[in-house]
């Protein structure tokens, strides 16, 4: 078969297969690429602040598309509802998030919300939370599932608005506040040493066209069938001229019988 497939005509041809070949992976790539694409609709204005109140409602649980948005919400502090949340890393140190109840002006219940007034690494950095009618934008997170070990009065290992709600005996929102600007009167608060807790935004999760990826395989497997069938029709080929010789030795066996004398018979004479 190899000598049927090193003939001019096949080497042309298995060249031409793999040309297309070619063709057919870069269609299956262009395909895989374009498998991922940006969302159709507007993006989320998550970085736009807009009133906790319209933003989400107590008593439900946080869907995606309410999580990350930048809140505004005014109301006050309780001194008295305040924990450390333990295990924190912020610029690759190990620290505390200072945690406070915070009053929602405007909440349907009454609910508070657990609002993130800054990070220490050391827990006697702490400052008071400010007294007052204050006003905090930040940014809205969902709650956290709780851990069964609670180290020591006012540590907690997670914040979880369910468990602070069995700490503290108060309704509140399902979700808490990473403050990234606290104010009293119009005037910022002194933090002290505490760190204020940056939080990104999570990016959106990019869709994946599944008809492209149909596609993508599509052009490999016709990429795979056009070297297939150059090597199919070398076969062919290959057996038909099998055939042929095996024909022409069975018609030289034939001719060569049909000449030869018969010896066993020799042809009669007549003797004079």
């Amino acid at each position: 078969m190899l000598k049927t497939a090193l003939q001019p005509r096949w080497i042309a041809g298995l060249l031409f297969a793999l040309v297309i070949s070619t063709v057919f992976v870069l269609l299956s790539q262009w395909q895989f690429s374009s498998a991922e694409s940006e969302e159709t609709g507007e993006p989320r204005a998550t970085e736009d602040v807009r009133p906790l109140t319209e933003a989400f409602t107590p008593g439900k649980p946080m869907y995606e598309t309410e999580a990350d948005q930048m809140v505004s919400l005014t109301g006050s502090f309780d001194p008295d509802r305040s924990v450390l949340v333990q295990e924190r890393l912020q610029d690759g140190e190990m620290g505390y998030w200072a945690v406070t109840a915070f009053n929602v002006d405007g909440a349907p219940s009454g609910e508070f919300i657990p609002v993130v007034r800054g990070w220490v690494s050391d827990p006697e950095d702490v400052t008071k939370p400010p007294a007052g009618e204050a006003a905090v934008v930040g940014r809205l997170l969902p709650s956290e599932a709780p851990l069964p070990a609670t180290p020591e009065d006012g540590r907690v290992t997670a914040l979880s608005t369910a468990e602070l709600i069995n700490l503290w005996d108060a309704p509140a929102y399902s979700a808490f506040v990473t403050a990234s600007e606290i104010t009293v009167d119009g005037a910022p608060v002194d933090n002290g040493g505490m760190e204020t807790v940056e939080v990104s935004a999570q990016p959106e999760e990019t869709p994946v066209n599944w008809l492209n990826i149909f596609y993508a395989l599509e052009w490999i497997v016709f990429a795979g069938f056009s070297v297939f069938l150059w090597w199919r029709l070398v076969a062919d080929e290959h057996n038909r001229s099998l055939e042929d010789d095996e024909y022409e030795d069975e018609y030289d066996d034939d001719y060569t019988d049909a000449t030869e004398p018969d010896h066993d018979h020799p042809s009669s004479e007549v003797t004079k």
